[in-house]
This record gives C-alpha cells, structure tokens and sequence, in this order.
C-alpha cells in the first residue's frame, strides 16, 4: 500500500515513469580513489574503499523534488558534496518511482515514506524494508473542508476525499469527533488542486499539512482546517527506508549516507533559504519547476522543518519503539493491514543514534571537537 503523501502534495500528477528504468534526475559522482581515502581525507583508505565495495546507492525520492525531510536531505547532501566525502557513490531517482517496491525488491537501496503507519500498512506488500529513521513526532497530515462543515462530524451524509488509502490517522480523527464513516461517501481522488473543496465538489479531503492547507492558508480563502492535534492524536513524520539484506551486507555503508544526509538535513534547518534555493534549481533543471515552484517549496520546508525540530524522541532523525508502537496501534485500530509486523522486525533504532554524541552533535570525521 503507498504513501498518502507520496502523491497527495502533488500539484501536478507526474506521470511517465516506468519502474523497470530509472530516470535519473540527479546523481553523485563516484567517489575519487586518490589511494589515501576520500578526496579530502575525511576517511582513511579502509573506510574509503569499504564504501565504494558497497557499488551504487540508488535512492528514490517519494515525491520529486519536495522540499521535505528525507527528500530534501539527501539531494542537498549531493549537491554539497557530503556523498563523495565518505566514498559513497549515489544516484538519486526524483521521477515518481515506486519507492517500496524498487527498495523492496532490491532495484534501488533508499527511500522515504510518509510516516510510520504509512510503513507499517505498507509491510504486509513490501517485505525486505527497514525503517532507519523517522523525522518527527508530528503527523504530517490534515483533513480540508468546505467552510459549511464545523466538525467532521457534518461529513455524515457527504463526501470526504482521499488519496490512494485513508490514512489511519484520517480515522482516529473521524472516529474522535464522533462521525460514523458509514454515514459518509468515500472517495478516491485523481484531482490534487485544494480549491476543489472551496468549489464544492468534495466536502472534505484527507491531505498533507505542510502543502494543501498551507496553499489554502496562503491564499487567504476560508474553509475549514482539522489537524490531528486538534483531536490529540500523535504521529510520525517521514521514515527512511533501506534495502534489509543491503543493511546487513553493508551496515557502514547505510550508516554513512545517514550520516551525509543528516548533515545536510542540519545545515537545511540552518539555512533555509539555501536549500530552498539549491531544491527549486534542481526542479528547474530536470523538469520539474512547474510542480515545485519556489514559493510551494518555501511554505512546505516552513512547516516541515519545525516538525523536526519539534521532535520528542531526540536528535533529527532518531526513532525508538514506544514511538512506533503508538503508530501501531493507530494502524490496527484504524488502518487496512490485516496484519501489523512486529516492530522489532520493521525498524533499526542503533544506526542513527550511533551517529550522534552525547551533546546531540552529529559526528562528522575530522570535525573539530
């Protein structure tokens, strides 16, 4: 089952894709063997060659180019050279791709899913998957709604849309406003554009905070906003993914391009402006402008990275079990999965709390202490 957020900020559908050949949006040069370890020494020769042994690391963005955490991340590390600093040779996948099942089946090593619950519904169909990171403790998603509808609760006898599943968050709100989803007319949206609520033309609509409501909060049209929060429902925000017998095989290597990316992900939540520029000139370049112009960027990053910094598990990027098992429970009471994994055979909680010092300092060679 896919992520809701994998397609429910879309602007635009991009379509095109086929799965059997990647369409390279951008890519990592490989690493430079100088015979003393990476080009500017950060690693020794060892570590250097380990990384390059472990071939190409493919990661698929979720969702193009969205200026989004475990997407934004990765592409920045990129373009900043932090890959090539550890021997790591990526390329990067930005068409569409069906991240779970390329990961799952081996074609590609990363990717990014919307939450834990959307990774958790997901496992049933996408075996060979580890979480390595989840990015925040806030739920990423929102229902819109026409200004006539007061409590999701006025959707009994109308219509709620959505995007390829109900997110089983989308129910704990329902169901904690006392609506009957029986009562209410579910469908299965192909139009990603959020006026269609202001229109008329679907009550409601399940979609992603940082992007449907903030463009209807942006334009400045009254409709009605109900977020998780409101109803003291918890979340998770964004979850990388890695290939589980690649892990095995290459767990330095794994750890590693964490590293990178979450380096990147600091200096993104220092320098926003930089990174939204560096994203929106990648979109530009491959083209993508259209579906991620600057100023959708600049309003999703806003969002998104105070989710990160809001996180109460630690440092960006940390994950424990508690968390996941509240996203768990969410899953078996509300979502579509027959059956829920166990966590323990689903996440990896060592890899990136190992990357972190005592302080919460990302550890990065040959950084002064």
């Amino acid at each position: 089952m896919n992520n809701l957020k994998n397609r429910g900020r879309q602007a635009v559908v991009l379509t095109g894709v086929l799965l059997g050949a990647f369409a390279l949006a951008a890519c990592g040069g490989t690493p430079a063997d100088d015979g003393a370890g990476s080009a500017d020494g950060l690693i020794d020769k060892a570590a250097c060659e380990r990384n390059a042994d472990a071939g190409t690391l493919t990661y698929i963005s979720g969702y193009g180019y969205s200026a989004s955490a475990g997407q934004l991340d990765v592409f920045i590390a990129d373009e900043l050279g932090y890959f090539d600093d550890l021997c790591l040779d990526v390329e990067i996948n930005a068409a569409g791709g069906n991240g779970q099942q390329l990961v799952s089946s081996g074609k590609a090593q990363f990717t990014e899913l919307g939450s834990a619950e959307d990774v958790l519904m997901a496992a049933a169909n996408s075996r060979n998957i580890t979480a390595v990171a989840t990015y925040g403790t806030t739920s990423p998603f929102c229902i819109f709604a026409n200004e006539r509808i007061k409590s999701l609760k006025d959707l009994e006898g109308g219509t709620l849309g959505y995007f390829i599943n109900l997110t089983p968050v989308a129910g704990a709100m329902l169901d904690a406003a006392g609506a009957d989803e029986s009562e209410i007319d579910m469908i299965k949206m192909t139009n990603y554009d959020p006026t269609v609520v202001l229109r008329g033309q679907v009550d409601a609509v399940v979609g992603y905070a940082s992007n449907q409501c903030a463009t209807l909060d942006a334009m400045g049209d009254a409709y009605s906003k109900f977020l998780p929060a409101d109803f003291d429902i918890d979340g998770t925000y964004n979850v990388m993914e890695v290939n589980s017998e690649f892990l095995k095989a290459h767990p330095e290597a794994v750890s590693d391009f964490m590293r990178a990316s979450l380096k990147a992900l600091a200096h993104c939540l220092e320098d926003e402006a930089d990174c939204i520029d560096r994203i929106t000139e990648l979109a530009e370049k491959n083209g993508q402008g259209k579906a991620f112009p600057r100023e959708q960027q600049e309003r999703t990053w806003a969002v998104e990275s105070q989710w990160v910094r809001d996180s109460t598990v630690g440092a960006p990027g940390m994950q424990n079990a508690e968390q996941w098992q509240h996203a768990a429970g969410l899953v078996k009471e509300f979502g579509t999965a027959k059956t829920v994994p166990a966590i323990e055979d689903v996440i990896n909680t060592e890899i990136v709390a190992s990357l972190y010092d005592s302080s919460g300092e990302l550890i990065w060679p040959g950084a002064s202490k």
